[in-house]
């Protein structure tokens, strides 16, 4: 009976113990998929990756992209033809349309972008942030305006 107990507590700890280390080590802990590469370009302010899960083609027309942004990273303001779904997947972030307040997102959260209205969205100051991004692509590409202010982001105005 002292043996069965001692082997049942030492196989507990060793599950208590037994952690993913890859995981913990990973670039992007909060995301099923890889970080992917970083985005260069002028549409965003921060650093934010991307790894395009789907490629909008002739019988599918939406794009579907997983992007991680970076503490402070986010989009520029920004519009979509034919519309935008946001799923939140990991940590702490931010998405407003221009003239609403500002909204915090966290994981689970989901946002559906109605077609043609400015938005931006990205991470908050203190946290990462992970979305998967689902742009219809029928009407034509995003069309990408002007940057996100410091103000304007820590504030949510405008």
């Amino acid at each position: 009976m002292k043996v069965q107990f001692v082997l049942i507590i030492s196989f507990l700890i060793g599950l208590t113990s037994c952690t993913d280390t890859k995981n913990k080590n990973s670039k992007n802990t909060l995301s099923l998929y890889p970080k992917g590469e970083k985005i260069n370009n002028s549409n965003f302010v921060g650093t934010a990756y991307l790894t395009g899960l789907i490629i909008a083609d002739s019988i599918n027309k939406n794009s579907v992209g997983n992007v991680t942004f970076e503490l402070g990273a986010r989009s520029n303001w920004h519009m979509h033809p034919s519309g935008q779904i946001l799923l939140a997947t990991g940590g702490v972030g931010y998405y407003q349309e221009k003239g609403s307040p500002k909204r915090i997102l966290r994981k689970g959260d989901v946002v559906k972008c109605p077609a043609n209205i400015p938005h931006w969205h990205g991470a908050s100051a203190e946290n990462e942030f992970v979305q998967i991004a689902i742009t219809g692509r029928e009407k034509g590409p995003t069309k990408w305006l002007k940057s996100v202010t410091d103000e304007e982001y820590a504030t949510g105005n405008k």
